[in-house]
């Protein structure tokens, strides 16, 4: 059966108009930044439900607050560390004048929320001192930043694990067909594995389209009855500590969504890490999910506004499912 919508031209999140994605990847310190830009200032929201979060400026896209918007998300490992790749995302676009000028000739305040995952433990030399490198990161991945970006073992997602596999930058969109637009971008490092038990087949294989992720159909696998396979696996690699595991995620539209729907959003679409890895949202994961809407395409009123929100929320999560399995796919195609 020919599904009735299909990915963008770039099957990206960069099908959504107005948006830009940088990277930067350390291959010394096997860290990078990733920081998705809007040529605007785009609704915004954001969900949280791992046990062990790392952000910054999220509280600025709750609903019941003043801002709602964002002008860019950065995305990085280094966890602690890595926060600071917003602020130097926040230094090169004020510097370009973009952000909220509260007085005339002030400095733009550009809002820039951010999430990190871990990835201190992978042997790369993270001997910085007193000078962590992700504040330049963050100004370089902003220079960087294009509608077309690689996925993979790239940007906040070089260091990044998936269960025992490697983990990366994963993205996907989907054209709804009538002017709609939505997409994922993911760093995926989650503590749980996004392969059922074959290790060869994807739990996401349902949502995928076009052999995005190789294709692998499921043949017969045993049933699913134990919650966290291989745990002392996980616990040698120093991995069942709170925030040492996350997915990292954000999806966009180019809808006409306030902040409130846009945190619906979000939390709808935080279903897609759940049907793409088991287990998800554990303590020891730090799963956060950012929403963000253009405004650029109309959704009506009424009723018929929340019937639109509910098909963006599903494609949403059916986007990411799709980005994380991609990730890890694009990081090392299962063999």
């Amino acid at each position: 059966m020919t599904p009735t919508c299909r990915p963008g031209p770039l099957n990206l999140i960069t099908d959504v108009p107005g948006l830009a994605v940088g990277h930067v990847t350390d291959e010394t310190v096997r860290s990078g930044a990733t920081v998705l830009l809007t040529d605007g200032f785009w609704a915004a929201a954001v969900d949280v439900r791992g046990g062990g979060p790392g952000t910054r400026e999220t509280e600025a896209l709750a609903p019941e607050n003043l801002v709602g918007r964002a002008h860019a998300i950065a995305l990085a490992g280094g966890s602690v560390f890595g926060l600071a790749v917003a602020d130097g995302v926040v230094a090169a676009l004020s510097s370009q004048g973009q952000g909220l000028q509260l007085k005339p000739g002030s400095p733009a305040i550009p809002v820039v929320p951010g999430a990190v995952l871990h990835d201190l433990a992978n042997g790369g030399d993270k001997a910085w001192g007193l000078e962590p490198p992700y504040r330049r990161w963050g100004q370089q991945a902003v220079a960087a930043a294009a509608r077309t970006f690689a996925l993979g073992r790239v940007g906040a997602g070089r260091g990044a694990m998936a269960g025992h596999r490697p983990g990366g930058i994963g993205s996907a969109s989907l054209d709804l067909g009538d002017g709609l637009i939505v997409g994922a971008l993911v760093a995926a490092n989650p503590i749980g594995s996004a392969l059922m038990p074959d290790g060869q087949t994807f739990w996401a294989w349902p949502f995928e389209i076009d052999g995005e992720f190789g294709g692998q159909r499921p043949q017969g696998h045993p049933p699913v009855i134990d919650p966290l396979p291989d745990a002392s696996r996980l616990a040698d690699l120093g991995r069942l500590q709170a925030g040492a595991n996350t997915t990292l995620a954000v999806v966009a539209c180019n809808a006409d969504l306030s902040t409130a729907e846009c945190k619906r959003l979000a939390m709808m679409a935080q279903d897609g890490i759940a049907r793409a890895v088991r287990p998800a949202h554990t303590p020891f994961d730090g799963d956060t999910v950012f929403a963000l809407a253009s405004g650029a395409q109309r959704v009506g009123d009424g009723s018929g506004r929340g019937v639109q929100l509910g098909r963006l929320g599903t494609a949403a999560a059916d986007c990411l499912a799709r980005a994380l399995a991609r990730a890890v796919y694009e990081a090392a195609p299962p063999a």
